[in-house]
């Protein structure tokens, strides 16, 4: 949404900051956030880190990542007059889905991240977000305010683990003792005085589950990951082939990758959402490939309207469905499948499908 900081409205004087803050986070919960935090500007280490990151080329094909600088860890810089960062965290882990540990197992099921099986969280978060910015505004009058719902170059994670909603785990992701990290972020970047809260401690101790549970070693060191293997990267980010050599190792993820959150023992008793929006839809949590790569681009703009999905496009869902048939099991009617598309308009989805049918014919037997 638009910054509103042209107001010419003064910030209240006199007023009891720290009450206020309360009330934020009062108010906050109030609407459905699970913690609200408050976060002060100062990213400088983060920036270090970030600006080493994008040195050393691991944001792939993000330039978006690169094009705004440091604006991303200078809060005053991307929106000026921001004084603090309102942190909020919503739980998205969905109920009712079907254990993902036995839809990895099932190479001829689709493996869709937990987050994307429900509605677009952008548009939930932002509701939410903008309803307590309009709290707000109920009580101190105009104030300066953009809301974030990862929609611009913010450094979510480093601005929710200075406002206390938990740490960065070792897999990069924030984590705290009750949610583990299923869960969203979102922010208002606010001229509002209000005082920070107090960071947590960190608790991933000696653990290092999720740098092994990594199918393509994306994370190369604790708390350090190269998107350029990350298969939430491969499968969502990157507009073009995936890397022949990672096409292997991504299975039957066909849209994000939850491995690294499936192992950590934080997420063992995190909470399922209450939000009736993250419920799952359309079966996406259990459902066949074969199935889903016969959507035509109607279904697919039909079946995934208001969903996260579908921002990545008729041409890729298909291309990531090809590779995961072609990581399944020798089957028949994967090969018909697959034949069906070879002739695809989409030169991306011709080569991959193209890599499935070979992979999926050296495997059965030609009496088969």
């Amino acid at each position: 949404m638009p910054a509103t900081f042209a107001s010419d409205a003064p910030s209240p004087a006199g007023r009891d900051w720290s009450a206020l803050a309360s009330d934020v986070i009062r108010w906050g919960r109030e609407l459905g956030f699970q913690e609200i935090g408050i976060a002060d500007t100062d990213l400088a280490a983060d920036e270090t880190r970030l600006l080493a990151w994008l040195g050393n080329g691991r944001h792939g094909a993000m330039e978006y990542m690169a094009r705004h600088g440091t604006a991303r860890a200078r809060p005053a810089e991307l929106v000026p007059g921001t004084l603090r960062v309102i942190a909020a965290r919503l739980n998205y882990r969905p109920p009712a889905a079907r254990p993902s540990a036995d839809v990895l197992a099932d190479p001829s099921r689709a493996f869709i991240a937990r987050y994307a099986l429900g509605r677009d969280y952008h548009k939930v978060l932002r509701t939410k977000l903008a309803r307590l910015a309009r709290r707000i505004a109920a009580e101190v009058g105009p104030f300066g305010h953009r809301v974030f719902t990862d929609s611009a170059p913010v450094l979510e994670v480093a601005l929710a683990a200075k406002a206390g909603l938990g740490w960065r785990g070792k897999h990069t992701l924030l984590l705290t003792r009750d949610a583990g990290s299923w869960f969203f972020l979102g922010e208002i970047y606010t001229d509002l005085p209000l005082p920070p809260t107090s960071p947590q401690t960190a608790h991933c101790g000696t653990c290092a589950a999720c740098i092994a549970a990594c199918p393509t070693g994306a994370i190369v060191a604790p708390y350090e990951l190269d998107a350029r293997r990350c298969i939430s990267y491969l499968t969502i980010e990157l507009p073009g082939s995936i890397p022949e050599a990672l096409r292997p190792l991504v299975g039957n993820r066909v849209y994000g990758c939850d491995d690294c959150q499936l192992v950590c023992p934080w997420n063992r008793s995190a909470p399922v959402t209450e939000e009736t929006d993250f419920a799952v839809r359309h079966g996406l949590d259990d459902a066949k490939l074969v199935n889903l790569f016969a959507w035509t681009r109607s279904e697919f703009e039909a079946k995934l309207a208001g969903s996260a999905i579908r921002r990545i496009g008729y041409e890729r869902w298909l291309r990531n469905l090809a590779v995961g048939l072609g990581n399944a099991l020798p089957d028949p009617a994967i090969v018909a499948a697959l034949v069906a598309r070879a002739d695809d308009p989409s030169p991306l989805v011709r080569e991959h499908v193209t890599w499935a049918l070979a992979r999926q014919r050296r495997a059965i037997p030609a009496s088969a």
